[in-house]
């Protein structure tokens, strides 16, 4: 069965709102620092760090893309944004496993998740359903 994680977006938060752009951003910042810190190490630690393509298809366009592993040990990261509509206009981030994904995809996933909910200063809801507070209260 998938498994979702998100960070979803509070009025106490850096920005109130999160476009896939923003997102992708992100994720390229998180790949610089690991480019970094494996240039400070002496070895290709950003393939380590993040062992995935980012793909974006036409039928996801500007709502969702994936991230393909590079063998076995990971296959599949799906990341998308999302609004609810409810009294208060609360955006979010979905991060989600599919069917089929592996330990190595839960690790990095929360570790993707951690980044994103520290950087946009969010509120975390982990797979496991509990929630990490990122922003000051």
């Amino acid at each position: 069965m998938a498994a979702h994680a998100y960070i979803k977006l509070v009025p106490a938060s850096k920005q109130k709102a999160v476009t896939l752009e923003e997102v992708k951003q992100l994720f390229q910042n998180y790949q610089d620092m690991m480019k970094k810190t494996g240039e400070q190490l002496g070895w290709a630690y950003q393939q380590a760090a993040f062992p995935y393509q980012l793909i974006e298809t036409d039928e996801g366009k500007g709502k969702w893309f994936y991230l393909k592993g590079d063998g076995h040990r990971y296959r599949t990261i799906i990341v998308g944004v999302g609004s609810n509509n409810g009294e208060t206009e609360e955006s979010f981030i979905q991060i989600t496993l599919p069917n089929g994904a592996t330990h190595g995809d839960k690790g990095k996933a929360n570790e993707f998740c951690k980044f994103l909910a520290k950087k946009l200063e969010g509120e975390l809801h982990l797979f496991n359903g509990r929630i990490m507070y990122y922003y000051k209260r």
